[in-house]
C-alpha cells in the first residue's frame, strides 16, 4: 500500500465519477419497484468551517451499504443535502459577523468540496439545502395543511429557555441544567409558540406498531415513548374554598390511602392557595424549580424535595383532610399537573412521605392482612382499610370505585398519554417563515399559496 498514489488516483476517479453520472439514479420505469432503494443519511449542518470526523464515520457506512447494492443490480437514490436552516447555523453567523445566508453558503461550499474529496458516492444531481425557497415552500405547503385541519395551534406553554442563544431548548439540549451549545444556565419561561397536536394521533402510533418490522426493543422504547394510560380523573375539593384539584391516577383502587396531594410548581392553583406563613418558602421554591430540565426534574434517583402550601384538600372518598405540597417531581405537562400520593404503594410518594414525615397507610394486601410497610408495595391485589371496597381484587376495585365516582359527580374514567405536542416554534431568525400572518380584524390568516 506504500505505492498507492492515492492522490492522484482518488482524485482521478472523482472526476470521472463526476463526468459521467456514475451514481445517477436511474428513472427508467422498468427497472422493478423491489430493485430500487433509498438510502438517506442525515445531512450535516453547514454551521462550522467544515466536517468533523463524525461526518465520514456515518458516511462511510452508508456508502459501502449503496455499492453493495448497486453490485448486487439495484437502483440506488442516494442523494446528500444540507439542514442549513437552524439555530447552529444563526449562531455560526453571529459568532463570525456574517449575515447567516452567506456563511451558511459558503459553509456549504466547504463542506460539499470535502464530502466529494471523501469519494462518496452521492446522486449530486439531487442535491438541496433546506434554507432555499424551492424546498422551504414544501415545508410551508405542510404547515398550512396542518393548521387548515386543527392540527397547528397557538399555546402558552413552559419551555427550557436559554437567555444566551435566546431559544427555547429541547430536554435533551439541556446538561446539568446548562445549554449543551453555549453552557448558559438554562431558565424556564413561558412562552406563546406554535405547536403540532402530536396527541391526535397517540393512538394510532401505538397500533400500527404492531405492523412495524423493527426490533422488539425498539418498538418496546416507542411504547414507553407514546406512555399510554388506564385509569380515572378524580376531584379533590380545597377545603374553604369552591375550587378542586383534578388528578389523573392509574391506580383509583389505592384513593382511601392518598395521605397527601402534590402539585407541579408551575400548577395555577398554587399562588391562589398558598398561605402568608408559607408563601416565602413557595416562591422561593417555584424560582428554582424553573431552572431545571424535566429531565432533571423527573431523575428517579434524585433527592425529592418540596414545600408545602399550607392549603389542604379533602379526599372525596373519605373525606379525610390531606395536606397539599408542591415538588418539582411533578411536571406540569403531564396529567392534569397535581398527584394524589399514595405512600403505602408508590415508591416515589414513599420515599417523599418518609422525608416529610407524612402519613402512609395500607390499603392492598397481599393477603387481605394488615401488617407494617417498610417499603411501598406498587403490586395489586386485595383491598383493605377501603371502606366497603374491603376484600375486593384491585382489578374489581377500579372497576367499583370509577363507577362510584362518576355516579357521585367526583370522577370518570380516563385514558392519558405521556406523549406532548410538538413545541414547533423556535424564536430565531434564520428558519422558514410560519405562512401566516395575524390581523387584528380577521385574527390568524394563512398566506396564500401562490404568495
Amino acid at each position: 500500500m506504500s505505492s498507492y498514489d492515492f492522490v492522484h488516483i482518488e482524485k482521478k476517479w472523482q472526476d470521472y465519477w463526476e463526468k459521467h453520472g456514475t451514481f445517477r439514479v436511474t428513472e427508467d420505469a422498468s427497472v422493478p419497484k423491489e430493485k430500487r432503494k433509498y438510502i438517506l443519511d442525515m445531512f450535516p449542518y453547514p454551521s462550522s468551517a467544515g466536517l468533523h470526523v463524525g461526518h465520514p464515520e456515518g458516511y462511510t457506512a452508508t456508502d459501502i451499504y449503496c455499492r453493495f447494492l448497486r453490485m448486487k443490480g439495484y437502483a440506488v437514490l442516494h442523494p446528500m443535502g444540507f439542514d442549513s436552516f437552524g439555530l447552529p447555523a444563526e449562531n455560526y453567523a453571529i459568532k463570525t459577523g456574517t449575515h447567516p445566508r452567506v456563511s451558511t453558503e459558503d459553509n456549504i461550499g466547504r463542506f460539499r468540496k470535502q464530502i466529494k474529496a471523501l469519494g462518496f458516492s452521492y446522486d449530486w444531481e439531487r442535491e438541496l439545502s433546506t434554507h432555499t425557497p424551492d424546498y422551504y415552500r414544501w415545508t410551508q405547503w405542510i404547515f398550512l395543511k396542518l393548521f387548515e385541519r386543527g392540527l397547528a395551534y397557538e399555546a402558552t406553554m413552559p419551555i427550557n429557555f436559554c437567555p444566551s442563544c435566546k431559544t427555547g431548548l429541547a430536554n435533551e439540549e439541556v446538561n446539568n441544567g446548562e445549554c449543551d451549545r453555549c453552557g448558559t444556565r438554562v431558565t424556564r419561561k413561558d412562552i406563546r409558540q406554535w405547536m403540532l397536536r402530536i396527541t391526535a394521533y397517540a393512538e394510532r402510533l401505538l397500533g400500527d406498531l404492531d405492523s412495524m418490522n423493527w426490533p422488539e426493543p425498539i418498538k418496546l422504547m416507542q411504547r414507553n415513548w407514546i406512555g399510554r394510560s388506564e385509569g380515572a380523573n378524580v376531584l379533590f375539593r380545597l377545603e374553604n374554598r369552591d375550587e378542586s384539584l383534578e388528578v389523573f391516577t392509574t391506580r383509583p383502587d389505592t384513593l382511601f390511602g392518598a395521605t397527601y396531594m402534590v402539585l407541579a410548581p408551575e400548577h395555577p392553583l398554587v399562588e391562589k392557595i398558598m398561605t402568608g406563613n408559607q408563601r416565602k418558602a413557595v416562591t422561593d421554591y417555584v424560582a428554582t424549580a424553573k431552572n431545571k430540565s424535566d429531565l432533571e426534574r423527573t431523575d428517579l434517583a434524585k433527592d425529592k424535595t418540596g414545600v408545602f402550601t399550607g392549603a389542604y384538600a379533602l379526599n372525596p372518598v373519605n373525606g379525610e383532610r390531606i395536606p397539599v405540597w408542591i415538588s418539582d417531581y411533578i411536571l406540569i405537562s403531564y396529567g392534569t399537573g397535581a398527584i394524589m400520593a399514595v405512600p403505602g404503594h408508590d415508591e416515589r410518594d414513599f420515599e417523599f412521605a418518609r422525608k416529610f414525615g407524612l402519613p402512609v397507610i395500607q390499603v392492598v394486601s397481599k393477603d387481605g392482612t394488615l401488617y407494617e410497610l417498610e417499603q411501598a408495595e406498587p403490586q395489586e391485589g386485595l383491598a383493605v382499610n377501603s371502606g366497603k371496597f374491603n376484600g375486593l381484587t384491585s382489578a374489581e376495585f377500579k372497576k367499583a370505585i370509577i363507577a362510584w365516582l362518576e355516579e357521585k359527580g367526583l370522577g370518570r374514567s380516563a385514558v392519558n398519554y405521556k406523549l406532548r405536542d410538538w413545541i414547533f416554534s423556535r424564536q430565531r431568525y434564520w428558519g422558514e417563515p410560519i405562512p401566516l400572518v395575524h390581523c387584528k380584524t380577521c385574527g390568524i390568516v394563512p398566506v396564500p399559496e401562490s404568495d
